[in-house]
């Protein structure tokens, strides 16, 4: 038995000093919070070793687990992220947001335009672009910056109706086909009929509208394009509702990623200006691998990811107030325990048994070793009672789980 009381203080090396081989068994599992090198210690006791999960009451969870999802992570919408004002950034900015877009798993690089008027230097700024990698669409009506970007080597238009049709054969890249303003699928499908007449390929937008402005009769728009013409390429744009709804985007996304899916949508068009959107690339990436995965298998999107599960958590079982004062029983040092349900927050040691929901108040009732000890118990009863707020799990010593948002925890 190795002499610990606390997992968290358990290293590979304590773990080496007592166990020397263990061949014979498949794999040595360490708690999930102990600290140190695995392969070392795999080396030396001739078996894998894995770390566990950080609770005891997720074993059952972990022991049961299904194998690797076969084919998880494909999938067939491509998001094509808006570079807002693009036309009256520097260089460098276009530039930043572009490759900070890529790296969150944008595919198409949008340069946002004003509605009608030019963008002077669309052309070089397409350019540049494409000698880095990227591919690039531009949004605008305007005839010359379409003609200017096109010439440039720009990959897609966004977008083209009756009132600048006329640059269509001067264009060599698909267009974006949108209704006239104001109008409905008629006009959608009397545009997309002439830009046909022209040779050029298209890609179809029937407009999504912002909630309370006719959301549930745009989506059957969407839907009924989609019969109309089961395989002509499709564009949604997601920024109106993103960025002008007052939710958080990760919701919205990941629903939105699923009528996607459903409706073969092929591209979706977002941004991030708004700060409640921040991350709507990444969201909109996570959410695409699932929904197709979700859609292919046949299967619901539930318990295959659990990365758009951002600001709650995933579903947990907490200890109960009665299994940690039973637990208290057979503490014998002054290591503070800290646990957290859904309703309250609860410290332990040998000695003194807190429960409550604000951690100053917890605060006063512990003795204190030294300041060290103090700022210790303080940050992590700030973490346990957000973690109540927010109903997400606690776990002593380690971060709260923020989804896609979480950063790599030291190991």
């Amino acid at each position: 038995m190795i002499d610990t009381h606390v997992a968290a203080l358990l290293r590979t090396v304590d773990v080496a000093l007592h166990l020397s081989d263990a061949r014979g068994c498949d794999e040595v599992m360490l708690p999930g919070l102990c600290r140190g090198d695995l392969e070392v210690l795999g080396q030396r006791l001739g078996v894998p070793v894995v770390r566990g999960p950080k609770d005891l009451k997720d074993l059952p969870t972990l022991f049961g687990r299904e194998a690797a999802m076969e084919g998880y992570g494909e999938y067939e919408t491509r998001i094509v992220a808006e570079i807002v004002e693009a036309w009256q950034l520097p260089w460098q900015e276009i530039l930043a947001q572009a490759e900070y877009y890529r790296e969150a798993g944008a595919d198409v690089m949008d340069l946002g335009c004003p509605p009608m008027e030019g963008f002077d230097g669309a052309g070089e700024t397409v350019a540049r672009l494409r000698e880095r990698g990227f591919t690039v669409s531009i949004d605008t009506f305007d005839v010359d910056t379409i003609r200017e970007a096109d010439e440039a080597g720009v990959d897609l238009v966004l977008s083209v109706n009756s009132q600048n049709m006329a640059v269509v054969p001067h264009v060599s890249c698909p267009v974006v086909v949108i209704p006239d303003f104001g109008e409905g699928l008629e006009s959608l499908e009397r545009n997309a009929a002439r830009v046909a007449e022209m040779g050029a390929s298209y890609v179809l937008d029937p407009i999504l509208d912002p909630l309370s402005f006719g959301f549930t009769a745009a989506l059957d728009r969407f839907y009924r394009t989609r019969q109309a013409h089961p395989e002509a390429p499709m564009l949604m744009g997601l920024g109106n509702l993103t960025e002008l709804t007052d939710a958080d985007s990760t919701g919205i996304n990941a629903v939105m990623a699923g009528v996607a899916a459903e409706l073969r949508i092929d591209y979706v068009l977002t941004t991030e200006v708004i700060s409640w959107a921040r991350g709507a690339v990444r969201e909109l990436d996570v959410g695409r691998r699932l929904m197709h995965y979700a859609l292919k298998n046949r299967v619901l999107p539930k318990s295959l990811d659990d990365r758009l599960i951002a600001l709650k958590d995933t579903p947990y079982e907490p200890y109960t107030e009665a299994e940690l004062r039973a637990m208290q029983g057979h503490v014998t040092d002054r290591h503070h325990r800290i646990f957290a349900d859904h309703e309250q927050v609860y410290v332990f040691n040998r000695d003194v048994f807190v429960a409550g929901t604000e951690p100053a108040a917890i605060f006063a009732e512990l003795p204190l070793a030294d300041p060290g000890h103090a700022f210790y118990l303080g940050r992590e009863l700030e973490r346990a009672a957000l973690a109540v707020r927010l109903g997400k799990r606690y776990t002593q010593e380690s971060q709260l789980r923020w989804g896609y948002l979480s950063r790599d925890e030291e190991a």
